[in-house]
């Protein structure tokens, strides 16, 4: 054999050799090695997505908009947001998580080239209410399609954790690394080139995703169309919801989850640098402190809760620690004026008890075990709706009882969740109540 062939055997070989070594890495953490370029793709498309989250808030009152319609157009988005997660289960089912995935990257693009050009020059509020709004259906249907494959082709026994990995990609992405990038790059690209960063970002990470993701069971239909039909397939989400009443009560804690959250991303900002001193660079900081502090914290509670109980860890951690650590992030920087560190740890302490609701996805699908694609649209409709419920609370009462108020009533409502939480009954409990 001459040296020529030698080496061109050894080059055919060398990736032969590597690509086992990168699946055992891959299988030792938890992350089924066929679907990792959906994982990178998403983390990428919610870095871009997650530029934003810092700034837009405060970028539109600086335009003129009042911050009641600041928080409509937040609470418009979000309306767009739970349909569109909602929608991710339905159309998986009908077309497939990849034509799903694709519909949500072709929206996002094209209503932020619209927001970009369009809305954002002209600062006229009826512009920006729309082609934002419509930008909302995008994301959801991008990253919960993700998870819908992911849940298609995981190997069942990893299935949470690969589900773990899920989300610590998307928090990684929105906010976390989204608001460190608008920490570092808002004084010299100011929002306007932070916002055509984010498309160039969002591009990629939907690029990767649906041109390296090759896993079979994402290019399918995951229901039988003649079997389940077109309108049932559709309303399925809806209907579990009353026909198992703790399905629907499970949806309702989701929805609490993170309702104060979107509140506060699209409120505290204008609280911290209007009234406290704060940079939006600094914020954006605080925002990342937070949304970092969850990703661990998410760990180490599901941990506690497959040990414990579902029902009480969610309860406890959940309801009763996020009630609390709503007057925390509120109370504690408004006593002690602009002090960082101090409002740091306010954040931590918020971004821990978020995570605190990791146990209810496996709740609500321990009620019907063999219906998950319905209970899994009822989950995502929960957590999409809260995009919009939390901005919506603070549009509607914000003039009348200030932001102080409406913190209250986030933490009023993480209480309910508690008890929600407790009403649960499932596998998962433990010891027994």
């Amino acid at each position: 054999m001459s040296e020529h062939d030698t080496l061109a055997l050894a080059a055919r070989r060398e990736p032969a050799s590597r690509a086992p070594a990168l699946a055992r890495l891959l299988d030792t953490v938890g992350i089924p090695a066929p679907l990792i370029w959906g994982y990178l793709g998403m983390l990428l498309f919610m870095i871009g997505d997650g530029v934003e989250t810092s700034f837009l808030s405060r970028l539109f009152l600086d335009f003129g908009l009042a911050q009641a319609q600041v928080g409509f157009v937040f609470t418009v988005y979000g309306i767009t947001a739970a349909i569109g997660a909602y929608l991710a289960g339905a159309l998986s089912d009908l077309w497939g998580p990849r034509k799903v995935m694709m519909l949500g990257a072709a929206i996002w693009l094209f209503f932020h080239v619209l927001m970009l050009t369009l809305a954002l020059p002209s600062q006229r509020y009826d512009l920006i209410l729309a082609i934002y709004g419509l930008r909302g259906f995008g994301y959801p249907l991008f990253a919960y399609g993700f998870m819908i494959w992911l849940m298609a082709g995981a190997p069942r026994e990893r299935l949470n954790t690969a589900l773990g990995w899920f989300w610590c990609a998307f928090t990684a992405g929105y906010p976390v690394i989204g608001s460190l990038l608008a920490a570092l790059l808002l004084g010299p690209l100011l929002p306007t080139g932070l916002l055509w960063l984010s498309l160039g970002l969002v591009a990629s990470g939907a690029a990767i995703a649906l041109v390296l993701l090759r896993e079979p069971h994402g290019f399918r239909p995951l229901a039988d169309k003649c079997a389940a039909g077109f309108l049932r397939t559709l309303t399925g989400g809806i209907t579990i919801m009353v026909t198992t009443p703790a399905v629907g009560r499970g949806a309702l804690v989701r929805l609490i989850n993170t309702t104060s959250q979107f509140g506060i991303w699209v409120f505290f900002p204008i609280l911290f640098t209007q009234k406290l001193g704060f940079t939006l660079s600094e914020w954006a900081t605080l925002l990342s402190i937070m949304m970092g502090s969850n990703m661990v914290a998410v760990i180490l509670v599901g941990m506690i809760s497959d040990r414990w109980s579902w029902r009480k860890s969610s309860a406890l951690f959940g309801g009763v620690l996020c009630s609390a650590a709503c007057l925390v992030l509120y109370y504690v920087p408004v006593l002690s004026g602009h002090v960082f560190p101090v409002a740091a740890l306010a954040a931590m302490v918020y971004g821990v008890a978020l995570a605190g609701y990791i146990a209810v996805p496996p709740m609500m699908a321990a009620q019907a075990p063999d219906r998950q694609g319905q209970v899994m649209s009822a989950y995502n409709l929960g957590a999409g709706a809260s995009v919009a419920v939390g901005p919506l609370i603070g549009t509607l009462f914000i003039d009348s009882i200030g932001l102080q108020g409406v913190v209250w009533i986030y933490a009023a409502l993480h209480l309910i969740s508690a008890g929600l939480c407790l009403s649960i009954r499932s596998p998962g409990d433990g010891r027994p109540a």
